[in-house]
């Protein structure tokens, strides 16, 4: 099928500085195409500072709605009219959609993304424990995510002297109000994270240690960390398999990266703007296979 702009093409695309890097707009494009919707998806380097003009102007175009990357995540925010539950506990927005009366709904697709990417791989979080290194953005979305989940337990390891420290607090009071989740903030000690993982079914990475260039360093200091039942995923896609993932795969462990993640959030968020299914089949192989 030919892919055609025309007079009544919608737009969609994303909000954020530097976006020059992204595969968004080809993964979103492709599937427009394949399943002959009459949308657009662009790139647009915009900062904080320009976020407001930004968004008041493409809701007078009429686009339907927006992906929002860094480090306009939280900026976002109270451009909103309503949130998701994920995004009004996280305080963080990655998609927006804009209603037919130009109002804006906020969603946070990570934690969601995340999950789904780990259900491809053949593991559910529902009455599970999990261990997560790190609580940025995407750390903090897959936090909330999880116990939103039914996760039973989590454990986040986190720096005292983290400038996340605050925040995270403030979003595991909120879900232990919300959910029955049992969660803990713990200081990186090795033999308390040693403990922590073994007790534990997923094994979530979601800094970025291990992250091209840097692809020799990482977190978990051997294999004698992961045991047989452990599922370990890395949020970075960048190298496709950090030095976390192949040491877990040799330890006989369930391991992937992040390119599903990147994949899957993105295709909730197609589903938000069209209410159509993403094919992801046909963008896994086009755009996050080892060949590409």
């Amino acid at each position: 099928m030919e892919y055609e702009i025309t007079g009544h093409t919608t737009l969609i695309g994303l909000l954020g500085r530097p976006v020059g890097h992204s595969k968004s707009p080809m993964m979103h494009n492709q599937a427009f195409q394949a399943l002959g919707l009459d949308y657009c998806y662009l790139a647009f380097d915009v900062g904080e500072e320009g976020l407001k003009q930004a968004v008041d102007g493409l809701k007078a175009l009429g686009a339907r709605g927006m992906n929002v990357t860094m480090p306009c995540k939280n900026a976002i925010v109270p451009l909103c009219d309503r949130l998701s539950t994920a995004a009004q506990i996280s305080g963080a927005v990655n998609t927006i959609v804009i209603e037919k009366d130009k109002t804006i709904t906020g969603h946070t697709t990570d934690g969601a993304g995340f999950f789904l990417s780990c259900r491809e791989e053949g593991f559910d979080i529902k009455g599970k424990k999990m261990v997560i290194l790190g609580s940025g953005g995407a750390g903090t979305a897959i936090l909330v995510q999880a116990a939103l989940d039914g996760a039973e337990a989590i454990s986040v390891f986190i720096r005292s002297n983290s400038a996340f420290l605050e925040r995270t607090c403030q979003v595991v009071e909120q879900l232990q109000i919300q959910t029955k989740c049992k969660i803990r903030i713990l200081d990186y000690q090795e033999p308390l994270l040693k403990q922590e993982i073994h007790s534990s079914q997923l094994l979530v990475n979601s800094t970025n240690i291990g992250m091209a260039p840097k692809i020799q360093e990482c977190l978990i200091p051997d294999a004698s960390y992961f045991h047989p039942e452990l599922t370990v995923a890395d949020i970075i896609y960048n190298p496709l398999e950090t030095r976390l993932v192949t040491m877990a795969k040799e330890a006989g462990c369930r391991a992937f990266g992040g390119s599903y993640m990147l994949l899957f959030q993105g295709a909730e968020s197609f589903r938000l703007w069209t209410g159509k299914e993403m094919p992801v089949e046909l963008i896994k192989k086009n755009l996050f296979s080892k060949s590409n």
